[in-house]
């Protein structure tokens, strides 16, 4: 099987002295309540073999388990709009603050109060050059909402995604019925949370992440949720 990556990305990685091969699979369009067993089957079941890893955008499974918020059904409110303007915006399009909408979800989720407190001690800690402070106090579940953009795609405009349910489970699930090992990440061009994977993996949860660090997968116009990792072996010489 040829290999292939994504544009600026590498094929192989170094991680716990190991060189690793990954294959960015492209796949159509997902939208919600579609079965991901079939898609997993689909996709990755004819060239999987013993030992690879499968990695999964969060966006992928969320979507096939519906956990779609509608922007007609979230009413802005001043708070939420206020509270925005001071709001870091990332370089992504699709950061989490880029909208008075999503800061509203959170509101929703967690109350105002604690979104109140969580902002002050964000406030505080960038004057020492610490960030992040907001994502931990409301919790990373919470503050993995995508999209609200139609940035790669219109139909992402005014619909937002939440964390999938039971990103385990789901790995668990996979491992099954297909017989593949699969973790699910959060990933982007900030950073990467594993958010599920396959109880049986050995491969420490550093490592895991080790094997997607530069973001190797694609939600956008790439059209490549899916990784497939496979551990590159010293080829024999023969004399």
């Amino acid at each position: 099987m040829d290999f292939k990556a994504n544009e600026g990305k590498k094929v192989e990685i170094e991680v716990g002295g190991k060189i690793y091969k990954r294959h960015a699979i492209k796949t159509h369009f997902v939208k919600p309540n579609e079965d991901y067993i079939e898609f997993i089957k689909t996709y990755v079941s004819p060239i999987y073999e013993e030992g690879d890893i499968i990695s999964l955008s969060e966006k992928v499974i969320a979507l096939c388990q519906n956990r779609i918020i509608r922007r007609e059904d979230i009413k802005i409110g001043f708070w939420a709009k206020f509270l925005s303007k001071f709001a870091s915006k990332p370089k992504v399009a699709t950061g989490f603050a880029s909208e008075a909408i999503k800061v509203q979800y959170v509101i929703n989720k967690v109350g105002l109060a604690k979104v109140l407190y969580a902002s002050v001690v964000s406030a505080i800690t960038k004057l020492f050059g610490k960030r992040g402070a907001f994502y931990k106090i409301i919790g990373q579940e919470i503050s993995s909402l995508d999209c609200f953009d139609g940035y790669d795609y219109e139909y992402y405009k005014d619909i937002g995604i939440e964390s999938p349910e039971n990103p385990n489970g789901v790995c668990d699930e996979i491992k099954k019925k297909l017989g593949i090992d699969a973790i699910i990440v959060d990933a982007n061009e900030m950073g990467q949370l594993l958010l599920g994977k396959s109880s049986n993996i050995t491969l420490t949860d550093s490592e895991l992440v080790g094997l997607i660090k530069d973001n190797p997968a694609g939600n956008g116009t790439e059209g490549t949720p899916i990784v497939l990792v496979r551990e590159k072996k010293e080829e024999s010489v023969v004399a």
